[in-house]
């Protein structure tokens, strides 16, 4: 950590925080994403491990880069290059009654793409899709980031947790519970991103599983209304639980 500087808090999140920094030598500007180790016993966060032995796979114009992994007493240090913002908070920062320019949509939408394929080509998922894990500079490129979440696959499809990618961008198979999934689940999200950069509004923003499926269908399918007694006996189901 002696050739790093922190700058300013740039966000926190479930494993850590992330500081803006600069390296002391070169001058280079970069994001620190600092985690938290708990014990001794758990050692460093399977996240966190993760993400290293990806990113250090992952090498590409769309990906976050993965400059340095540095020890500090019971810290562990991620050194990211740094880019400006999230796509969260560029959505949110354009003024109501105005939208995105739809070639600026289309080019972000290309490199999204982009990286997904290039991450598909190495066998790897990322699973935890959304505008807040792309970054963005202020040249128009924009990168996936966050692999915490990410998995290698292979052929057969392995069994995976169903537990992943933030509700709103989750897909169907997996809001259904199925453990064996593969690499439309990223397309999925992606697609539902690219609502989002059109119309700054989620294309589906359920409260829990069920009203996220309830949604998809009755948006997508037109919804057949012979299934709407089930789905809000199902809701009904789960509001009671959390009473």
């Amino acid at each position: 950590m002696d050739d790093y500087v922190k700058i300013e808090k740039i966000g926190e999140g479930t494993y850590g925080v992330v500081y803006k920094g600069r390296h002391k030598a070169t001058g280079q500007i970069v994001a620190m994403k600092k985690i938290r180790l708990e014990s001794e016993e758990e050692g460093v966060p399977s996240t966190a491990v993760r993400e290293v032995s990806l990113l250090q796979e992952l090498k590409h114009p769309n990906v976050v880069r993965l400059l340095d992994v540095l020890m500090q007493e019971s810290r562990l240090y991620l050194i990211f290059e740094f880019l400006s913002m999230d796509l969260k908070k560029y959505l949110d920062s354009i003024p109501s009654g105005q939208y995105m320019d739809p070639m600026l949509v289309k080019s972000y939408l290309y490199q999204i793409l982009e990286g997904i394929y290039f991450c598909h080509c190495r066998r790897v998922l990322h699973r935890d899709l959304k505008p807040q894990n792309l970054l963005i500079d202020n040249k128009g490129v924009i990168k996936l980031a966050d692999f915490g979440l990410a998995r290698a696959f292979g052929v057969p499809v392995r069994v995976y947790t169903h537990e992943v990618v933030t509700l709103w961008y989750r897909a169907p198979e997996v809001l259904l519970g199925s453990a064996r999934y593969s690499t439309p689940v990223d397309v999925w999200s992606t697609g539902t991103i690219f609502a989002e950069l059109a119309t700054k509004k989620p294309l589906f923003h359920g409260d829990s599983e069920i009203d996220q499926l309830f949604r998809i269908f009755s948006y997508l399918l037109g919804f057949n209304l012979c299934f709407t007694p089930y789905f809000k006996m199902l809701r009904g189901q789960r509001k009671d639980k959390n009473r």
